[in-house]
């Protein structure tokens, strides 16, 4: 057994000749989402409604759906540089730079239908279809060109389909590309690599690229080139996403700009998407603003962009902390209309109350635009439909309503939407007044004994349909959770009763949630549980009695020890109390807390005192806060009574 020494020094020790006591403490017996390593172009396939997108990093291209959920994936196909579609959507197109080879792949299945090798020593880089032909940019910063792959040429004929120097001496830097299918016979180019901003529109519907207009970067126009697209139904090139830059004559001008962005891409209606910052936004052509924004769809923004062919959704590429993934921005041709909705903060219930708002768009909304209305209450969780409002010219609108009952009450306007606009439902919510009910619990501050089974019983008053009562204990200590003991229904007294084992001190709470009329309310009520303890004592020869208390007997040279049985609890200690009997009284020789093994015992051995006629007496106490913790009330042991004879 563990011993430990008692640190007072005690009356008892002075008096019997021991030097201490001592301690033995008895020990007992999917559908995932699209994700890429790196960019490797995107394009959407409105035939069979996918999306393509190419993965530099992990050597594959992988398919999905226009919900953004992966279908099928090609791999083992080296770094992808960029992807296009023909015109037809029969053929899907990868630049392979690092085999120096352009690869034509099945859409429906991505097998590969042929392959076809580049011989430059950079490239191919970028790809655009336009004019029935694959156009390629090739080339290091230096010494940049574009060339095309006429997919009509079988190579076996002995003719290359692959032709290279399409655009020589005109560009030294590598070449972004786009191509726009309401004008297929056209092909955008924009120098990368430096700042100067060379930008070109060729035609490329004769088989060879002749100039449209050529801009040999001087700086007047654009700062740098990182992004390019042809505008449809305008002879407009659109550069970074931001400016218009419209080509007659051989020569471009400006035409306008929208705000500063990044990437950036436009439908076949000519709407402009445009990345700015971690939002997307969108144009109608030539707007200054955004007919809807996307906010926070990427935390480093967009790093590509393509419509879906109809414009019923876009596409973006953005980048993640782990790669980059496709985020589906549906609607993207519709405004999202500002709906709000004024309702007062509090109201009384069964009285008038009115309700106020507007809504807005960037579009114009129709005239004569209905709202739905509906009010959701306590009496109607799943919400009752009100009389439909009819907003007015300035786009505000009003309605009245009497709220039958208290509590949160919730105003939910909706419009439809149309067309041009997206559905959009906005709410307010009304604080409505409720009566007070009474609800009372028993047994608050009263102890009891250790074990014992003690009733707790609520009485709720008036309510107006809720009679049900929820009776929860939630005894002391960390380790015991709150616990639900009781959901009933009250008696026609109004009274509901709950059974709580007293093994701690324990707050009981009703609790009635409340009703459409009355407030809910709870009420707790505290009572206090006793541990339970006891002590043998063991090493006497007999009991026998002093007057009339009853002696444990011992000789002068026997060493009592006394074991000490408490509820456990992690971390309690009993106090050991030791008194002495000397000239009639009884003398205090000190106080000390011993630890319980995890069996809730504690075995204290006191030294024998080599005297006859020594009386002693002992207890264990458990206090509350003093004793390792704080989940019982005080208790006091009984005492336990000690003669010594020759």
């Amino acid at each position: 057994m563990r011993t430990r020494s008692i640190s007072t020094a005690t009356a008892f020790a002075v008096l019997v000749g021991s030097a201490a006591l001592s301690v033995a403490v008895a020990t007992p017996a999917s559908a995932a989402g699209v994700s890429v390593a790196a960019p490797g172009g995107i394009v959407a396939d409105g035939v069979r409604q996918r999306v393509f997108v190419g993965d530099s990093g992990l050597g594959r291209i992988v398919a999905a759906t226009y919900s953004g959920s992966v279908t099928d994936s090609a791999t083992g196909l080296g770094a992808v540089a960029d992807l296009a579609l023909s015109q037809d959507g029969s053929t899907l197109y990868a630049a392979l730079p690092d085999s120096h080879e352009i690869v034509a792949l099945d859409p429906a299945t991505l097998d590969v239908k042929a392959r076809y090798a580049v011989a430059v020593t950079a490239g191919p880089s970028h790809l655009a279809f336009a004019g029935g032909k694959v156009w390629f940019s090739y080339g290091d910063q230096w010494d940049g060109d574009i060339g095309s792959l006429d997919p009509a040429v079988d190579p076996a004929g002995g003719t290359d389909p692959v032709t290279l120097g399409q655009f020589p001496d005109k560009v030294w830097g590598q070449v972004l590309l786009d191509a726009d299918p309401s004008a297929p016979g056209l092909l955008a180019l924009g120098e990368t690599g430096d700042s100067t901003g060379s930008v070109a529109v060729l035609d490329v519907s004769g088989g060879t690229a002749q100039p449209v207009a050529w801009h040999d970067g001087n700086y007047t126009l654009t700062n740098g080139v990182y992004d390019v697209d042809l505008v449809p139904g305008a002879p407009q090139l659109l550069v970074n996403g931001t400016d218009r830059l419209a080509h007659a004559n051989g020569t471009f001008g400006r035409a306008g700009a929208y705000p500063a962005g990044s990437a950036a891409d436009l439908s076949e209606t000519g709407l402009v998407a445009q990345a700015t910052g971690s939002n997307v936004a969108v144009y109608r052509p030539n707007a200054t603003k955004p007919l809807r924004t996307y906010p926070g769809v990427g935390t480093w923004g967009a790093a590509d962009l393509v419509w879906a062919p109809d414009s019923s959704r876009l596409f973006a590429l953005v980048q993640t902390a782990s790669g980059y993934t496709v985020k589906v921005l549906t609607d993207p041709a519709k405004s999202v209309p500002a709906l709000t909705v004024n309702a007062p903060s509090t109201a009384t219930r069964g009285k008038p109350l009115q309700v106020t708002g507007r809504i807005s768009a960037s579009v114009p909304l129709p005239a004569g635009v209905r709202l739905k209305v509906t009010r959701v209450d306590l009496d109607s969780p799943g919400g009752k439909v009100l009389p439909t409002v009819t907003v007015k010219a300035d786009g505000t609108y009003s309605f009245s309503d009497t709220p039958p009952a208290g509590g949160t009450v919730t105003y939910k306007v909706a419009y439809a939407g149309d067309a041009d606009h997206t559905a959009v439902t906005a709410s307010d919510k009304v604080t409505v007044s409720r009566a007070a009910t009474t609800l009372t619990l028993n047994n608050n501050g009263k102890l009891y004994a250790y074990d014992a089974n003690v009733t707790f019983t609520a009485h709720l008053g008036k309510t107006y349909k809720n009679r049900t009562v929820e009776i929860w204990a939630d005894p002391f200590g960390a380790d015991k959770p709150r616990k639900l003991l009781k959901t009933a229904t009250v008696n026609s007294l109004g009274n509901v009763s709950a059974v709580v084992d007293m093994k701690r001190d324990t707050t009981v709470s009703a609790v009635f949630k409340g009703d459409a009329r009355y407030l809910p309310k709870t009420v707790k009520s505290t009572a206090y549980a006793k541990v339970r303890v006891s002590t043998a004592v063991s090493r006497h020869y007999r009991t026998g009695k002093i007057g009339s208390t009853t002696y444990y007997w011992f000789r002068k040279n026997t060493d009592p020890l006394l074991t000490t049985t408490m509820t456990y609890y992690p971390g309690r200690q009993q106090r050991f109390d030791l008194q002495v009997y000397f000239e009639g009284r009884w003398y205090s020789t000190g106080s000390e807390y011993f630890a319980l093994a995890m069996n809730g015992k504690s075995a204290v051995s006191l030294g024998a005192p080599g005297e006859a006629g020594i009386r002693a007496r002992m207890r264990s106490v458990y206090v509350n806060g003093s004793s390792g913790d704080s989940v019982n009330s005080t208790t006091y042991g009984s005492w336990k009574y000690l003669y010594f004879t020759n």
